[in-house]
Order: C-alpha cells, then sequence, then structure tokens
C-alpha cells in the first residue's frame, strides 16, 4: 500500500478555475504544482500559482490544451509524477490516460478501460442494463440509417431523443416530436456529433417530457470500496447545458435517494470504476429514474457536493490515485444543510446566452459565510474567445434550501463584474422566480419560465458606466493620493458610491 506521499509533483493539465482549484489543495497536501499555457494565458492566475509553469503553444485548444505529446513532454521536463486532467479538454481522453500511464505518470482519474466503457454512450448502455441499472427505452445500439432509426423511434413511441453516441454535453441531441422531423433532426444530430467529436454514431431513446436532471457522486478508491456522495440537481440548463447546480435535489425522498445512490453505485462497480466520477440520470414527476451517462471526470459542479459533505474532492482524487483507501463508509457520510452554485459565465442572457467574452474591467466577488468562489480570471485579465467563457463558479451554503436561497441572493447583488454581459441577472431571475424557490421545475425552466425582458433594462448598459466610474473614481484617488482600496465607514466601497450615482 502507496500513501499520499508517493505523489510529489502534480501536472496540472488545464486552465482557468479547476486549474487553480486543484493547485490550491495540492498546496494543501504539500505536493508541488507544474502548470501550462496557452500563448493567450501567460499571464493567467494559474500560471502565477503554479511552483512552475511551461507554455505549451498557441491560442488553439488543438495546439495546447488538447496537445498530448506537449503536456507529456513538460511532465518529463518537470519531474512530474502525476498528471490532474481537470474537466473539459483532455480529461475523458482513455488515450491520453493510457499515455501518461505508458510514461510512468499516475492519472488522477479512472482507468482507460473505464472511460472507453462510459464514454461510448451505447456501450454504456448494455454495461447499465447488465448491472440492473434502470434504463428509458431505446436503441441498444448505434443506428446508421434514418429508416431503421425512424423504424425503432415508431417502436419507442414519440416523442424520441437523438443522441450522440461518443460525446455529452447537449451536442449531437435532437429532441423529436413529429415523426416527419425524424430524417432532418437524425443528419442533423449525425453532423453535429461527427463536428464535436469526430464520430457521429447515434442512438435512439425514449424522450422523458418534463423531465429532472439529477446526478450522483461517486468515489472508489482501489481496495474495492465504493460510495456516493448523495446526488445534485442540475435541472437549470441552457442548450442542454447546465448552469444552476444545488445538492441535494428538492424532489427526493428518502427512499429514493437510497435507491439511485445504491444504482449509480452498481454502474461504477459495473466497469471497475476507481477515483471520482458521476452517474447522471434523467427523473420523471413520478420520480421513475432512468440511466442517462457516466461522467468519467470531476463536475463542474462538485462543490456543492463538498459543500454538503464536507469532502474534499479532489484531495480525495489525489489521495485515490495515490493508492489510499478510502477512510470512510456509507454508512459514515450525511447530509449537511443545502447547497447551491450558480456558474457565472461571459454570456448575455438576453441573446440566448450568447458567449460575450472580452476584457474583465471589474472583478469584485462577494464573500462572507457561506459563500465561496472558485474564479479563473480576474480583474484586468480577460475572459478568452478560444475557451469556455465561464468567470466563476458562485456557491452558497445554508442550514437548509430557503437559506441557500437567501445567501445566494444576496451574494449576486454583491457581485460586481464589469466588460461583459453574464449570467448573474439571469440567477438572479432565477433565485427570485416562483419555480425555482417551489422546487417546482424541470429541465424546460427556461424555455418554459425566462423571459429577457423581465431583467433589468439598464442590465445591457450598466457594465459600460460602471467601468468609466472606475476609473473615474481610480484618476480622483491618484491625483489625491489616497489608495483606490481605501475604504471608511463614511463613504464605504468607492465602487457602491459611484454605482448609486449612476442608477
Amino acid at each position: 500500500m502507496t500513501d499520499s506521499s508517493s505523489i510529489n509533483t502534480v501536472l496540472v493539465a488545464n486552465r482557468g478555475e479547476i486549474a487553480m482549484r486543484v493547485m490550491r489543495t495540492c498546496q494543501e497536501l504539500g505536493v508541488r504544482t507544474v502548470a501550462v499555457y496557452s500563448t493567450p494565458d501567460r499571464r493567467a492566475p494559474h500560471v502565477r500559482l503554479a511552483d512552475e509553469a511551461y507554455h505549451i503553444g498557441p491560442a488553439a485548444a488543438s495546439e495546447s490544451y488538447l496537445d498530448m505529446q506537449a503536456l507529456l513532454d513538460v511532465a518529463a521536463r518537470s519531474g512530474a509524477d502525476a498528471v490532474h486532467p481537470g474537466y473539459g479538454f483532455l480529461s475523458e481522453n482513455a488515450d491520453f490516460a493510457e499515455a501518461c500511464a505508458d510514461a510512468g505518470l499516475t492519472f488522477i482519474g479512472p482507468s482507460p478501460e473505464a472511460i472507453r466503457a462510459m464514454g461510448d454512450k451505447t456501450a454504456a448502455r448494455t454495461l447499465m442494463k447488465e448491472a440492473g441499472v434502470p434504463m428509458a427505452p431505446g436503441t441498444p445500439n448505434a443506428v446508421e440509417h434514418v429508416e431503421t432509426a425512424a423504424q425503432k423511434a415508431e417502436e419507442i413511441g414519440y416523442p424520441v431523443l437523438i443522441k450522440a453516441a461518443a460525446g455529452g454535453g447537449g451536442k449531437g441531441m435532437r429532441i423529436v416530436r413529429d415523426p416527419s422531423n425524424f430524417e432532418r433532426a437524425m443528419q442533423m444530430a449525425q453532423s453535429e456529433a461527427q463536428n464535436a467529436f469526430g464520430d457521429g454514431r447515434v442512438f435512439v431513446e425514449k424522450y422523458i417530457d418534463q423531465p429532472r436532471h439529477i446526478e450522483f457522486q461517486i468515489l472508489a478508491d482501489t481496495h474495492g470500496h465504493t460510495i456516493h456522495l448523495f446526488e445534485r440537481e442540475c435541472s437549470i440548463q441552457r442548450r442542454h447545458q447546465k448552469v444552476i447546480e444545488e445538492a441535494p435535489s428538492s424532489i427526493l425522498t428518502p427512499e429514493k435517494r437510497q435507491e439511485m445512490g445504491e444504482a449509480a453505485v452498481a454502474a461504477a462497480e459495473a466497469c471497475g470504476y476507481v477515483n471520482a466520477g458521476t452517474v447522471e440520470f434523467l427523473v420523471d414527476a413520478e420520480l421513475n429514474f432512468y440511466f442517462m451517462e457516466m461522467n468519467t471526470r470531476l463536475q463542474v459542479e462538485h462543490p456543492v457536493t463538498e459543500a454538503i459533505t464536507g469532502i474534499d474532492l479532489v484531495a480525495e482524487q489525489i489521495r485515490v490515485a495515490a493508492g489510499e483507501p478510502l477512510g470512510y463508509t456509507q454508512d459514515d457520510l450525511t447530509i449537511d444543510g443545502h447547497s447551491i452554485e450558480c456558474r457565472v459565465y461571459a454570456e448575455n442572457p438576453t441573446e440566448n446566452f450568447l458567449p460575450d467574452p472580452g476584457p474583465l474591467l471589474r472583478h469584485a466577488a462577494p464573500s462572507g459565510v457561506g459563500v465561496r468562489v472558485d474564479a479563473g480570471v480576474e480583474e484586468g485579465g480577460e475572459v478568452l474567445i478560444h475557451y469556455d467563457p465561464m468567470i466563476s463558479k458562485l456557491v452558497t451554503w445554508g442550514s437548509d434550501r430557503d437559506h441557500a436561497i437567501r445567501r445566494m441572493r444576496r451574494a449576486l447583488h454583491e457581485y460586481e463584474i464589469a466588460g461583459m454581459h453574464t449570467t448573474i441577472p439571469f440567477c438572479q431571475f432565477a433565485m427570485q422566480h416562483e419555480a425555482f424557490c417551489s422546487g417546482q421545475f424541470s429541465t424546460h425552466f427556461v424555455d418554459t419560465h425566462f423571459d429577457p425582458a423581465a431583467l433589468h433594462p439598464s442590465d445591457a448598459t450598466f457594465d459600460l458606466y460602471a467601468a468609466l466610474a472606475a476609473v473615474s473614481e481610480a484618476h480622483a484617488r491618484s491625483e489625491s493620493d489616497l489608495d483606490l482600496t481605501e475604504t471608511t465607514a463614511s463613504n464605504g466601497r468607492p465602487w457602491r458610491r459611484r454605482r448609486r450615482h449612476i442608477r
């Protein structure tokens, strides 16, 4: 048996807030960190935080963060003995996990075999069916010909969902309610899947109307122990991608939670899973649940699980990769309170959440008891057009769901960002909406309830005025030899003072 000292240096093969998070955890464990960066990321916060940093290529991810050989070369040059892939990029790439092993590196994640088994959605469905995990009716294998797929859709019964066999994240996915639209929808799904994953295969399954998206966090060590850390509700989505998550779900009974948790553990054990992963389910109005997919990596929304369990998932990933057993059993785990995460993206909610990258002129994150902000960019930096437009993850914890919502409302109100549109106004809308507050919502929340016109009419122009106010304040303070960060009881934060005048 090894201990955590068997991992001395971790190459963090990612960027942004997840790279920051991994590095901070490594520092707490006494593990040295190595960062990689593309040309436009040379001044990024994760580069400064690392013990060492190496340039790996230009802005294009295909020539930097997705370049396996460049990452392996940095690992060799830096003396790293482990690689943490974060999420996105190469985190679910079995070939990369295999290449790390071949190079004598510990891949902080599951085995290549497990990644492959769960990465192919049709193979995963077959495996889950054999393990007794509930499945929505659908084709057992990928279907290539439209005629065959349409016949299967008729047998399953409309509406149906056409899904990419080799990927997720909403890409290569089409809902079909009318048989006359099936052929075109399948062609579009195949084309999108090919472009996104290099694999145009699709399969067909029954579409669950008004579903809830509920996932279970699992952890498994190399000593045969597999547990779940309860569920996360991820139903507030745009373009089939999550934007607000919470733990636990407001609709699960203790009995249903146990049933779904046991199914998630069975799913992980069926593919010999080790390390952290997530088993995702769709849940209908009667609380019937159906396996959707397994993400063989850490999730963006993992902080809400940490908040209700007190377990540092990144630290557990490193310990498991070092060969340590889990130090607790399922019976040792309990749910403490409630946690909500709002993803703060540089996106315009009034324009169908289109990305709005650019310079971050102002970034003042909220703080206080029960508030956590994981940010990958800072004031004066830039949200780059080349990558995911996430600015940060805003997380609150409360003794119950109402408490967590109230804290999130306050934190969103205090969050100051200028230079771009963000998802903050949408998150504020959701936190006030009766459907969300009552827990009576589905994955169609945005389509059903969100009216962009409901956002404050000045939101679109406020950033510009706020940025000008900050520049004006800085100029005035520089002339009077005062520190911009100076705060007194009489004047408060200068940003707030100017903001009141603008309004």
